[in-house]
C-alpha cells in the first residue's frame, strides 16, 4: 500500500475538508492550507511527499505559487493542480512549470486517488532508479583493455590532482562525460559534487542566473559555480556557447571569482572546470566563431577520446558490460553475443560510437527472445548495416605503413570469413587454405575472438 504525506492547498473549506477526509481514509497523512502564505509555512515543517494545489486563490494564485517554487528550486515533490475554471492554456502552463497532473472540479474522488497514487509511485520509481544508478558497478569507469584505452587512463592519472581546466575532445557518441566523471572520481574532489551542464540548452537570458546564481527578490538561488564548489563543473557542448557568453565565462575563469545576479558581493570559487566538444574547436577559433582566449584558458590539459572504430578490441567487453547494465537496471533478459556476431561488430565502423553500441544492445535485449544473439538476428535488427557491400565496410588508409595496411586487410578479411562460417575456425581454415593451428595463431595475433567449433 502506498503511503505518504500530502499537503492540500485550497481556499474552499469544504473542498479541503473533503479531500483531507478521503486521503486519510487511504492511510495518507494530510495537512491543509487555505492560501499561499500558509502553504509555504506548512511546507517547511510538514515536508510533504505530494502537494494538491488549487489554481484560483484570493491572494496568490496557484500558477504563481507554482512558478515561485519552480524558480526557487523547491519543486522537489510532485504537484497536482486543481481548478474549477481550467483552460487548456492553464493546464499547459502548469505542466510547463513542472506540475505532475491537472484535475478539474467538481472532483472525481476515484480519479483523485488514482492520480495521487500514480504520482507517488512515479516518484518512488525515480528515487529507486537514482539509487540503482548510484550502485551500478563501473558505470563511471571506461570499459575496455585496449592499448589506446590504457594510455588514456594513464594520461588521466597524470592530471587528476591538478586543478587546471581540462578540454575533452572526441566524436559525438564517444561518451566524453564518462571520462570527465572518471577524472572526477579518481581525484581528491570525488566526495564533492559533479555538476554536468548542457551548454546548448542554455539561453543568453538565463545564462548569468544559471551559472552564477541570483540574489534578486523571490529568486534567491545558487548557480552552477556554487553547486560545484570543491568539485567539478562539466560543460558539455562548449563550442555551442554564444560568443557573448564566452566572454563572460572567460572573464570569470580569468578572475577566479563570480558575482550573483542582483548582488555586488564577489565570491571566489574552487572548482575543476572540464569542458567537452565534438567539434573541431581549433578550426572554430580560426573562423572567429570561438574566442581564442577562452580556448587557451580551457585547453591547458587536453584529452582526446578516440572513436570506437580505433579500439575495436574493446567491443566484446563493452557488449558484455551493457548486457549486464540493462539486465540489472531495466530487468531485461540476459543474452549472449555469439562469436560470429562479436566479430561482425568488430568489423563495423560505428559512426555513432559507444552510444550507438549501447542503444543497439538495449534494442536487441528488448526485441529478442533467445538466450544467444547470433549473426542472423544482428543483421535483422541492424537492418542495412549488415548488408553493406564489403568495399563499404573496408576503408583502407593508403598513408599507413605496408605492415599495418596488411594487418588491417587480414583482420577485415578473416573476420568476414568467420562471419560467413558462423564462427567455425575449421571451416575458415578450409576456405582460406590455411592449416588450422596456423590460423588460430594468426587470429590471436590480430586480436580476433574465436571459439573452437571444429567440424566433426
Amino acid at each position: 500500500m502506498i503511503t505518504g504525506k500530502i499537503l492540500v492547498v485550497d481556499d474552499e473549506p469544504d473542498i479541503r475538508s473533503l479531500i483531507k477526509e478521503i486521503l486519510e481514509d487511504e492511510t495518507f497523512e494530510v495537512a491543509v492550507a487555505e492560501n499561499a502564505t500558509q502553504a509555504d509555512s506548512i511546507r517547511e515543517t510538514f515536508n510533504p511527499d505530494l502537494i494538491l494545489l488549487d489554481i484560483w486563490m484570493p491572494d496568490v494564485d496557484g500558477i504563481t505559487l507554482l512558478k515561485q517554487w519552480n524558480e526557487s528550486g523547491q519543486m522537489n515533490v510532485p504537484v497536482i493542480m486543481i481548478s474549477g475554471h481550467g483552460t487548456v492554456e492553464t493546464a499547459v502552463e502548469a505542466t510547463r512549470l513542472g506540475a505532475y497532473d491537472f484535475i478539474e472540479k467538481p472532483l472525481s474522488l476515484a480519479k483523485l486517488i488514482l492520480t495521487v497514487n500514480h504520482a507517488l509511485e512515479n516518484t518512488s520509481l525515480q528515487k529507486e532508479n537514482t539509487r540503482l544508478r548510484g550502485h551500478s558497478q563501473r558505470v563511471d569507469t571506461p570499459i575496455g583493455k585496449s592499448k589506446i584505452l590504457q594510455n588514456l587512463r594513464q594520461q588521466i592519472s597524470q592530471i587528476i590532482e591538478h586543478s587546471a581546466p581540462v578540454l575533452i575532445t572526441g566524436e559525438s557518441g564517444t561518451d566524453k562525460e564518462l571520462f570527465a566523471r572518471y577524472l572526477h572520481n579518481q581525484s581528491s574532489r570525488s566526495e564533492e559534487a559533479f555538476i554536468s551542464v548542457g551548454i546548448s540548452a542554455l539561453s543568453a537570458d538565463n545564462f548569468l542566473t544559471e551559472f552564477f546564481g541570483s540574489d534578486e527578490p523571490d529568486k534567491d538561488r545558487a548557480g552552477f559555480f556554487e553547486q560545484a564548489e570543491g568539485g567539478t563543473l562539466f560543460l558539455k557542448d562548449i563550442a555551442d556557447m554564444d560568443p557573448s557568453l564566452q566572454a563572460k565565462l572567460q572573464n570569470t575563469l580569468d578572475n577566479k571569482y563570480f558575482t550573483r545576479v542582483g548582488s555586488t558581493h564577489t565570491q571566489p570559487f574552487d572548482i575543476r572546470i572540464v569542458a567537452a566538444t565534438s567539434h573541431d574547436i581549433l578550426e572554430l577559433v580560426k573562423e572567429r566563431r570561438f574566442r581564442d582566449d577562452l580556448y587557451y584558458q580551457l585547453n591547458i590539459l587536453p584529452i582526446h577520446v578516440p572513436p570506437l572504430r580505433d579500439r575495436t578490441e574493446d567491443i566484446p567487453e563493452l557488449l558484455e558490460f551493457y548486457v549486464d547494465y540493462f539486465a540489472e537496471r531495466e530487468g531485461l533478459p540476459y543474452r549472449h553475443f555469439s562469436v560470429a556476431a562479436q566479430n561482425y561488430l568488430r568489423s563495423y565502423t560505428w559512426p555513432g560510437n559507444v552510444r550507438e553500441l549501447k542503444n543497439m544492445v538495449q534494442r536487441l535485449l528488448i526485441l529478442g527472445t533467445g538466450e544467444n544473439i547470433d549473426l542472423q538476428e544482428l543483421e535483422l535488427v541492424q537492418g542495412k548495416l549488415a548488408s553493406l557491400p564489403d568495399e563499404q565496410k573496408f576503408n583502407p588508409n593508403f598513408d599507413m605503413p605496408l605492415r599495418e595496411a596488411r594487418e588491417q586487410f587480414e583482420r577485415e578479411y578473416l573476420q568476414h570469413q568467420l562471419n560467413l562460417a558462423g564462427g567455425s575456425v575449421s571451416k575458415v581454415a578450409k576456405t582460406v587454405g590455411m592449416e588450422r593451428t596456423h590460423l588460430y595463431r594468426k587470429l590471436k595475433s590480430l586480436g580476433i575472438t574465436t571459439k573452437n567449433q571444429d567440424s566433426k
